[in-house]
């Protein structure tokens, strides 16, 4: 079989994982600051890639194995995916001029956002409801290749429910205003060490509430066995599907999930999806896996 070496990217706007597929039974993955090219300039993108991963690729021994073994061919790669946050239609054509004047050798170059890299890691080519559900929240229908309908990711303020920012909005919302217990509450505050002023001050003059709210997922999760946390987690997912799955009309295909909220709170999602009679399907942390899975599956087919 001809020599194949296949690049993959998974980023976000912090990290960036990059997986070297080639012929060896075991992918080498790699890690660099994030992408996202609503953010950040041309120049800074193009740095990332040639001083953050060029330069990891140069000293990684299990790099050096491959070059060895003549594995990695030297015009590495042969085909780049990127799939990123950020990385909306009218990015595509600009993230891919960039990417071919790093990689000029390269046949194929594509460029696609988080969304369809969820689909693809969750739903392989099979026809399913893919979902994202960290910090923000988004889902699509997805056909097997590629993006049929997908609901509006409208933020944590006008949207997002099922997210980490929504959740820990609601949990605050709750605790202030007396749903939860006392005993939580008192325990919230000596534990993160935060009063409602401070709280106040966050959400509403600080920069990245959405981050800050999201971070209060891990003392939800913590608290999970209480049943009023439990049913704010509960009632976030269900609102997740009333809004953001219902609408595509197809209780008949699986809804799979990817990102850490879905992944830690899987039996809180299970059940909501349940009540509402959706099947679940995969629930992953992170899609690289399911893309490593995707990718490798159209290697062996080449």
């Amino acid at each position: 079989m001809e020599k194949r070496n296949i690049l993959i990217a998974d980023s976000g706007s912090t990290k960036t994982d990059w997986a070297i597929l080639t012929s060896a039974p075991q992918p080498v993955v790699l890690n660099t600051q994030g992408i996202n090219p609503v953010h950040q300039s041309r120049e800074e993108v193009v740095s990332i890639i040639r001083d953050e991963f060029l330069g990891s690729m140069a000293s990684n021994p299990d790099v050096q194995r491959l070059r060895s073994a003549s594995v990695l061919t030297p015009d590495f790669p042969d085909a780049v995916y990127f799939y990123g946050s950020g990385v909306r239609p009218e990015m595509e054509t600009m993230m891919v001029a960039l990417l071919r004047e790093i990689f000029h050798t390269t046949e194929v170059v594509e460029a696609h956002s988080d969304l369809l890299g969820a689909a693809r890691a969750l739903c392989g080519r099979q026809e399913g409801i893919a979902c994202i559900l960290g910090t923000g929240a988004n889902s699509c229908l997805y056909d097997g290749k590629s993006i049929a309908q997908h609901t509006p990711a409208l933020g944590y303020i006008l949207g997002d429910e099922g997210s980490g920012a929504v959740l820990g909005k609601r949990f605050l919302h709750d605790l202030y205003g007396g749903i939860l217990s006392k005993e939580i509450k008192d325990e919230f505050e000596h534990a993160l060490k935060l009063s409602l002023p401070e709280i106040i001050n966050r959400v509403y003059r600080k920069p990245l509430a959405n981050r800050f709210l999201a971070s209060l997922s891990e003392f939800i999760g913590q608290h999970i066995e209480d049943q009023g946390v439990r049913d704010v987690v509960v009632s976030n997912f269900s609102d997740f599907l009333s809004y953001h799955v219902a609408p595509y009309g197809r209780r008949d295909l699986p809804v799979s999930f990817i990102g850490s909220v879905a992944f830690f709170f899987q039996d809180q999602l299970r059940e909501a999806a349940a009540a509402q009679n959706y099947r679940v399907g995969a629930i992953l942390k992170t899609p690289l896996a399911g893309l490593i899975r995707y990718h490798q599956e159209a290697l062996i087919r080449k």
